[in-house]
């Protein structure tokens, strides 16, 4: 266990990465790999990623289980240290993707955040933790909402899920304030909620 909480103190992974959209930093699976392979080597360590496809009310997502252990020198037995999960949703009609690159966005997607989970990766030791991030004007309200007052629906595996999830990580973000926005129904719900750590 002093092997993990080493490597996970000497590991820093900036948000390099920005999404235009939203106007805020990110980092990817592939920075997260980059970063922490030395550290793996360092230590004597070994880190494996799997995930599988599940459904939850009709909606597909990706499961990522990262796991780190080390190799017994007597038994040459595995030795599991630690482990997490991350989940994200697959839009199988994502516009501009085909199904293969729908699926492969979720897995990358939910190996991030188990990366995140089990590295104990957050914004606190990245250099942009203080960033203001770009500042977006919400979402005018359509005609329909206006009149009748509906929050905009939101379901795992759409864009817009994926784009709700993303704020909820920036500093402005929460899963209470979402849920205050927008019309998410339970099974979205404990998704974002086994998503976010």
């Amino acid at each position: 266990m002093e092997k993990i909480i080493k490597l996970q103190n000497e590991l820093s992974v900036p948000k390099t990465e920005v999404n235009k959209y939203g106007g805020y930093k990110y980092r990817t699976v592939e920075q997260i790999l980059e970063a922490v392979k030395p550290l793996l080597d360092k230590h004597g360590l070994c880190l494996n990623l799997t995930d599988k496809v599940s459904e939850l009310c009709g909606i597909p997502y990706t499961e990522a289980e990262a796991t780190i252990f080390t190799i017994d020198p007597k038994t040459k037995e595995r030795l599991l240290i630690s482990s997490s999960h991350g989940y994200a949703g697959i839009d199988v009609n994502q516009k501009g993707m085909s199904i293969g690159q729908c699926f492969g966005a979720s897995s990358s997607y939910a190996r991030k955040y188990a990366l995140n989970g089990l590295l104990l990766i957050d914004d606190n030791k990245d250099p942009d933790s203080t960033n203001t991030h770009t500042k977006t004007t919400p979402r005018k309200a359509t005609t329909l909402e206006k009149k009748t007052g509906d929050k905009k629906k939101v379901v795992a595996g759409t864009p817009e899920y994926s784009k709700l999830l993303d704020w909820i990580q920036t500093p402005k973000g929460s899963i209470d304030k979402a849920l205050e926005m927008y019309d998410i129904d339970s099974a979205t719900e404990n998704i974002i909620r086994k998503s976010i750590f």
